[in-house]
């Protein structure tokens, strides 16, 4: 099946959203642009929203990217297509809500949740096989980011009882 182009990018509101405001159309590594995509978000939100604004625009994109992606992913016949990237971002944008503003932290919650977003550890592979729709595609980046949080608040404590 070919990418998408710009075209199905812009056809409908949905493909835009889904498609991660065009960062899911990179050629090469789609989920990581779209992860990007989630940093001036959050700069944007620490600089103008408090934790209700946070969860309230991480919650609204979530179900706003489960619809997008449903139809996205039935408009180009694969329900979890690469290109779809808004589960990364709005994924992302959870961890980065707990990871806060310092700025090695923001690396080390990009790192650990690409990790987890590529190598899938159980329940996430087996979700992503199970679940072709919306609701999936977003699920499983969620568990990813739950994985995320959870090694990067193990290593906090470490460091900070270092």
């Amino acid at each position: 099946m070919p990418s998408p182009t710009f075209a199905f990018l812009i056809r409908r509101p949905a493909h835009f959203i889904a498609l991660g405001f065009g960062a899911g159309l990179a050629p090469v590594m789609p989920g990581t642009f779209g992860t990007l995509v989630a940093f001036p978000i959050a700069w944007w939100l620490q600089g103008h929203a408090g934790a209700v604004g946070w969860l309230a625009a991480i919650a609204g994109l979530t179900v706003i990217g489960a619809w997008a992606a449903q139809v996205t992913g039935t408009d180009l016949g694969s329900p979890d297509d690469g290109s779809i990237v808004i589960d990364e971002i709005a994924a992302f944008l959870l961890v980065l809500y707990f990871a806060g503003g310092d700025a090695m932290r923001q690396v080390a919650a990009f790192a650990l949740f690409r990790f987890f977003d590529i190598v899938k550890p159980p329940p996430i592979r087996q979700l992503d096989a199970a679940i072709k729709n919306g609701f999936g595609v977003m699920l499983d980046d969620f568990v990813a980011a739950g994985y995320a949080l959870i090694v990067l608040a193990i290593v906090v404590r470490i460091a900070g009882s270092a």
